[in-house]
This record gives C-alpha cells, sequence and structure tokens, in this order.
C-alpha cells in the first residue's frame, strides 16, 4: 500500500513541481486541511504520512523566510500533494477499519449465537436425561419387587418376564439376592418367594449378563 502512495506522490510532485510558479501560495489550505486531518486523527491512524506532511510544510514555511521564495513555493505544493494523498488515504484506512469492526462483530454474534444453540442443547439433553431418569424411576417403583415362583419356571424365565428384567441374561441377579433359598440356580421350587433387585449399578448388570453368559442354564 505504501509502494502505490509513493509513486502517486512522485508523479504528482512532477506535476506540480511544472507549474507550480504561476500557482498562488497553498499555504493557508494546507494548514486549513492538516488541522481538520488531524482533528479526524490521521495522526493516529497514518501517523508515518501525516509526520511527513508536517515535515514538508514546516521546511517551506522556514525557506519562505529566505530570498528563495520559488523553492518554498515548490515545497508548499509538495505539501499540499500530500496532504491530499494523506485525506484519501485516511478515508481509505477508515473505510478498511470499519469493514474490520463489522466483520469482527459479525465474528462475535455468529459465535455468541453458536454458543447459545450449543448450550440451548445441552440443556435439552440434560432435561431428556432427567427426564428419562424421572420415568425410569416411576417405572421401577410402579414394578413389582417380589416374584413367587410358579411351577415350571427357571431363572432367565423369570428374569426375562416383562415386570422383572425383561432380559433372560439378568437371572444372576435374582440368584444373587436369593442365595439364601437358592443353592443351585438350575433349581427353584414352585411357590418360592424371590426378592427382585431394582436398585442395579450398570457395572452390576455387566457383571451378571457376564456371569450368565460364563454359566449356561435353563
Amino acid at each position: 500500500m505504501t509502494g502505490k502512495y509513493l509513486q502517486a506522490t512522485i508523479l504528482m510532485v512532477l506535476l506540480l513541481w511544472l507549474g507550480a510558479g504561476c500557482s498562488p501560495s497553498p499555504l493557508p489550505e494546507v494548514r486549513t486541511t492538516m488541522e481538520r486531518l488531524q482533528r479526524e486523527g490521521a495522526d493516529r491512524f497514518l501517523n508515518a504520512e501525516y509526520r511527513s506532511v508536517e515535515e514538508t510544510l514546516s521546511t517551506a514555511e522556514k525557506l519562505q523566510q529566505e530570498p528563495n521564495s520559488e523553492e518554498a513555493e515548490r515545497y508548499l505544493q509538495l505539501a499540499r500533494l500530500k496532504a491530499r494523498l494523506l485525506e484519501r488515504n485516511l478515508a481509505a484506512e477508515k473505510t478498511r477499519l470499519d469493514e474490520e469492526r463489522k466483520f469482527r462483530e459479525q465474528a462475535e454474534l455468529e459465535r455468541t449465537a453458536a454458543e447459545q444453540l450449543r448450550l440451548a442443547k445441552e440443556n435439552e439433553a440434560e432435561e431428556a436425561r432427567k427426564q428419562e431418569e424421572k420415568l425410569s424411576r416411576e417405572r421401577e417403583r410402579s414394578l413389582p419387587v417380589y416374584h413367587t415362583v410358579k411351577r415350571g419356571e427357571t431363572l432367565p424365565q423369570i428374569a426375562a418376564q416383562h415386570d422383572v428384567y425383561n432380559d433372560s441374561s439378568l437371572w444372576p441377579l435374582l440368584y444373587r439376592a436369593n442365595r439364601d433359598q437358592i443353592r443351585d440356580p438350575s433349581y427353584i421350587w414352585p411357590g418360592q418367594v424371590l426378592l427382585i433387585p431394582r436398585d442395579v449399578s450398570r457395572e452390576e448388570l455387566a457383571e451378571a449378563r457376564k456371569y450368565a453368559q460364563e454359566r449356561q442354564i435353563h
């Protein structure tokens, strides 16, 4: 960007240099322009370019105190040219900064929206989990905690019943909870009242299925 500005400056300097002799002194105009550009923040946004104009303008003002007024006029013309370039560059820089600001604001809005969506999904999932736990507890409370053995029933058949575990491979849970009256899980008797464990952890379920796989009964 600086290279383009330098080329444009050189070209305009050459043009102004050739016609400097017939133009009125631009000192008041340049001073007014520079004061306005300073108020607009040129010394902050484009400090190097701003200082360059000020240095050129100061040189012109010093030369005006000397007999060589033609040289002073040329420096004034150069200062005016630089001031015009600074004015255009400042407008371009402010436009760029404004676009960057809008881009950051849009990115922040999108980030906030994405975060809100993520939180909403997490809350929804958490609410669904709590609801499932509530329903599970309600189902457990409504299920029987004892089962009276009927003729011909086995532990896997009892475990497979809908109001027990609905899973025949969980029969070891019944066996372990009723070891006081069951010596061999292959043999149970009609009339026995078996305790049905309800508050069972995932580890206990996994262990029961593993045991059932290792020891098959009918």
